[in-house]
């Protein structure tokens, strides 16, 4: 595991996991990870895969999907059942035969993680004639979880189950320019999911939003200005979702993010001010 410098120790301090708590609390529970191929939805179904589990990974690489499910399967005769489906969720006809295979399965979903996500960095001078970005972008990061969702929260409440979305810091801070498309696709999301979720508790169904900040997965690598950006392992990241599994905490949030909430209120006017022309100068 890449170790943390000084400045990450402090931001991203250390996520102690109780591993006789989650396995209790998972015994025998049927889990869906979207977006289980890479990043952190590796890394949990790793993690996960040490519990008496079923777990039901979908991703677009079936392949990397066989070779998880074959190392978890490897790990102990205790470890997890684990069931793959390979499937690109912004494709329609891919989302209705995942949510068919579900609902096939002998044993409905107790959690679901909803992780699978995209993001793309780009000018709007840029995006000009690529409205497709935007459309792909919202059906993954906003369509796709609103979709599955729908689909089985009956099975949750009658499991009187839980639904984790794997947030960002990012919908609740000042918007950045040339993050249009992913900022606007996961803030749709988070408010419908916030919006949703007193009717869902209500249901005796938990919800858990976990706002993660930059997290070292292959999404980041593209962008090389976050190569020597402070960022959270994806190790770290799975253990915060993992915890909140057992604690049903309902919002999972770095400890500065109010102070980062704050700064974006009472920033908000001079940053609008000062960015067009930091945008002139490096144009």
């Amino acid at each position: 595991m890449r170790q943390y410098s000084l400045l990450e120790n402090l931001l991203f301090p250390s996520t102690p996991l109780n591993g006789e708590k989650l396995r209790r609390a998972l015994q025998g529970r049927t889990i869906v990870i979207t977006g289980a191929s890479s990043g952190i939805g590796e890394r949990l179904s790793y993690l996960l895969g040490q519990c008496d589990a079923h777990l039901i990974l979908t991703a677009r690489r079936v392949e990397k999907l066989q070779k998880i499910k074959k190392e978890i399967e490897q790990i102990a005769p205790a470890s997890a059942k684990v069931t793959v489906y390979d499937a690109d969720l912004r494709n329609e006809e891919e989302l209705d035969g995942f949510l068919a295979f579900i609902h096939s399965l002998p044993t409905a979903p107790n959690i679901v993680v909803s992780n699978a996500g995209l993001s793309i960095r780009r000018s709007i001078f840029d995006s000009l004639d690529r409205s497709h970005d935007f459309a792909r972008t919202m059906a993954i990061n906003y369509t796709a979880p609103v979709r599955l969702l729908l689909s089985v929260i009956p099975e949750l409440e009658r499991n009187r189950g839980q639904i984790i979305n794997v947030s960002t810091i990012n919908v609740a801070l000042i918007p950045f320019p040339h993050w249009a498309a992913y900022q606007a696709s996961k803030a749709a999301f988070d408010t419908w999911f916030r919006s949703a979720s007193p009717e869902l508790h209500a249901r005796g169904i938990a919800t858990t939003s976990v706002y993660l900040p930059l997290v070292r997965t292959p999404m980041i690598a593209p962008t090389d200005a976050y190569a020597k950006m402070p960022a959270m392992s994806a190790d770290h990241a799975a253990r915060r979702i993992a915890k909140s599994m057992y604690t049903k905490q309902r919002t999972v949030r770095p400890w500065w993010l109010p102070f980062g909430q704050l700064a974006s209120i009472w920033g908000r006017g001079i940053w609008e001010r000062v960015a067009p022309s930091r945008l002139r100068r490096k144009e």
